[in-house]
Formats: structure tokens, C-alpha cells, sequence
């Protein structure tokens, strides 16, 4: 491994060496250069590297297209570059590694410890776009930027706008006692299971576009050891 190691190395610098050479080269004789002869080595020369910079960005763009079962992302195109493709691999896990998405059967689990995850989601959200590069785009084709602002003003901001006011003006009024006595409580978790199992989409929205393959396995918990391995 060391000979290969020492050998790609050696290759390295011969290859640098004759670039290097023929740069200088090309240099050397393109300032002997004079009048048209000279115009026309810059003009080639500034046509090839903006030749190589549109190439370039060509490819640091790539369309791909994700199915959702949430309305406004319906057989979408999304243009997905390396930038927003970890800011994809992000949201993905702080949405799926959230208590927010585990879904409260009757009798278990509390809607308060709940809410407060998809608080804590909210606030992720908003700060890992506020730091990520603003994707660039093609055309009207959405990024992975719309399906998290979506995620916040479609569900997120409604629901909590809705309950937790009324959540935490009971426990005011009822410090210590139980939410099982809180008269909205099944009410609530009714319309936070609808929230949750949009926000799976959501979830699994931002694992494809990020590249994770059986992201809706990895978010409910079934993806075998060897699938991974």
C-alpha cells in the first residue's frame, strides 16, 4: 500500500511538472505575441475558460423528480445541487430524529412534549436556512429551500397558532393536574396525528433529495441491518 501511495505520488508531481511546463510555455510564447495575433489569443482564451465555467455550473445542477402526497409538491421537479443537497441531508435528520413524528396512541405519550418538539423543529428549520447558501435555481423549478418553508407555513405554524395557546392557557389555569382532564385532548391529538403524518412526507421529502435511499424506511423504523450494510 505504501509503494502504490509513493508511486500515485511520484505520478502526481511528473504530471504537475509537465503541465506546469507547457503553461509556461504557452506563456512565454503568447507574450512575444503582437497585435491581431495577440486579440485572438485572448479572445480564445477568455471563450474557453467561460466555456469551462457555463459547463461548469451546468452540472452542478441536476433536476430530479420526487413524488409527495402533500398537495402543493404534487409531481414536482426539483432541482437539487451539492449546496441544497446537504441542506436536504439536514432537515432530514432533525425531522426524523424528533419525538414529534412518533405518533401518540390513546392513553400514551404527551401532547405537550409533543408540541414542544415541533417548536424545536420550527426553530431548526428556520436557523438551517438562515445559514445555508441560497440555492440557485433553474427556471421556476422549487428546491429544497420552498419544501421547508412550506413544512413551517403549512403545517407547522397553523397547528401551533391553533393549540398551543389553548394548551398552555389550561395548564395555567390547571397546574399539576393531568392532560388526560384537558376537555381538547383528544381533539388535539386528532389534528396532531394529521399534522404528523404530513410531516412524514415532509421527512421523506427532504431524505431523496438529499440522496438517502429508503428514507421512508429509515422513518419508520423498518429498515433492516443488512439493507444498510
Amino acid at each position: 500500500m505504501f509503494r502504490d501511495r509513493l508511486r500515485s505520488a511520484w505520478v502526481a508531481v511528473i504530471a504537475g511538472l509537465l503541465v506546469g511546463a507547457v503553461v509556461g510555455f504557452a506563456v512565454y510564447q503568447g507574450s512575444r505575441l503582437q497585435g491581431q495575433s495577440l486579440y485572438t489569443l485572448c479572445g480564445t482564451t477568455a471563450g474557453g475558460v467561460a466555456a469551462i465555467v457555463i459547463h461548469g455550473y451546468a452540472r452542478s445542477i441536476q433536476l430530479t423528480e420526487i413524488t409527495l402526497s402533500i398537495p402543493q409538491f404534487s409531481n414536482v421537479k426539483f432541482a437539487v445541487t451539492k449546496d441544497n443537497k446537504a441542506v436536504a441531508w439536514r432537515l432530514f435528520v432533525d425531522t426524523v430524529t424528533r419525538v414529534s413524528l412518533q405518533p401518540l396512541d390513546e392513553g400514551t405519550g404527551i401532547v405537550r412534549e409533543a408540541m414542544n418538539s415541533l417548536y424545536a423543529i420550527f426553530g431548526s428549520t428556520r436557523q438551517t436556512l438562515a445559514e445555508a447558501r441560497p440555492s440557485r435555481r433553474t427556471g421556476n423549478v422549487p428546491t429544497v429551500e420552498h419544501l421547508a418553508i412550506a413544512m413551517l407555513n403549512k403545517e407547522l405554524r397553523p397547528f401551533l397558532s391553533a393549540w398551543h395557546p389553548k394548551l398552555q392557557a389550561w395548564e395555567k389555569e390547571h397546574p399539576g393536574e393531568s392532560e388526560a382532564e384537558w376537555p381538547d385532548n383528544d381533539r388535539c391529538r386528532q389534528e396532531l396525528a394529521s399534522v404528523q403524518s404530513r410531516l412524514v412526507r415532509y421527512a421523506a421529502g427532504f431524505g431523496e433529495l438529499s440522496g438517502v435511499t429508503n428514507a421512508q424506511e429509515i422513518i419508520g423504523g423498518t429498515l433492516e441491518l443488512d439493507e444498510v450494510t
